[in-house]
């Protein structure tokens, strides 16, 4: 018997789809409701990842002795802003984190605030949709411990993360990096805004001062250099409505592997 895992029953469904396109692919595409089929994809990939998830379970995770003597930077760098450049300056003692949104106790928190309230450790894999891999070690909040001081309103669905990274250098913030999540990986224990790697403060490169590790999804929602986190109950009315930077621009919002 095969064993059923998330990966190989993403893996399968990709080739399927993908072979069932080059079948027939010219008189497949003028079809309505074959592109409406394949619209939807994404959403039969979240559902059956989702359905594999039931009780919360955790990403792997490694010892110290596997962890990679080289973790490339994901993304950009350096936001390289005249207010990025001073908080950094002064060794991020003048940045807050906002938890604002739907929520009834609106936060603002210091990185101090952050070190002080209980912490996690995970040692995992990043994925990189680039095709490269790495394991590091983490520290940091969950993430749920935040929004659980914030008091969720009933009607909050996903958490948006504002990051001061402007990767296309916009002057009205169109190009600002943002990602999204929903609640249930928002609570998920190995979600958290590390603020260390490898046993040390988190490094410019690696999203200074804080970052959000979402362990069960791929690099590119791991969100750097986060500033805000807006609790909202949908994603269509943010920048494009896809959900994220790279999602506005064509890639998956759910990146499970």
């Amino acid at each position: 018997m095969t064993l059923l895992t998330r990966r190989n029953l993403l893996t399968t469904g990709a080739f399927g789809f993908a072979a069932f396109g080059l079948a027939g692919c010219d008189p497949l595409s003028r079809s309505p409701d074959f592109r409406s089929f394949i619209k939807n994809a994404e959403g039969l990939t979240m559902s059956a990842q989702r359905a594999l998830m039931v009780g919360q379970p955790l990403a792997r995770e490694f010892s110290e002795r596997d962890m990679s003597r080289v973790f490339r930077a994901n993304g950009s760098t350096n936001p390289d802003t005249p207010h990025y450049n001073a908080l950094a300056a002064d060794n991020f003692q003048g940045w807050t984190l906002t938890v604002d949104g739907l929520v009834n106790q609106p936060q603002s928190l210091s990185l101090p605030d952050l070190r002080n309230l209980p912490s996690r450790t995970q040692i995992t894999r990043h994925d990189c949709v680039e095709g490269w891999s790495a394991i590091g070690k983490w520290k940091g909040v969950q993430l749920a411990t935040l929004l659980q001081a914030a008091s969720l309103k009933p009607n909050a669905r996903f958490a948006v993360f504002h990051c001061a990274d402007d990767l296309d250098n916009s002057r009205d913030g169109s190009g600002q990096y943002y990602e999204s999540i929903d609640l249930i990986d928002a609570f998920h224990p190995q979600t958290i805004l590390a603020y260390e790697m490898n046993g040390a403060p988190l490094e410019i490169k690696h999203g200074a001062p804080i970052r959000l590790r979402v362990e069960r999804q791929l690099g590119y929602k791991q969100a750097k250099y986060v500033m805000r986190i807006e609790i909202v109950e949908r994603l269509d009315k943010i920048r494009r409505g896809k959900g994220g930077y790279w999602e506005d621009r064509g890639y998956e919002w759910y990146a499970g592997i």
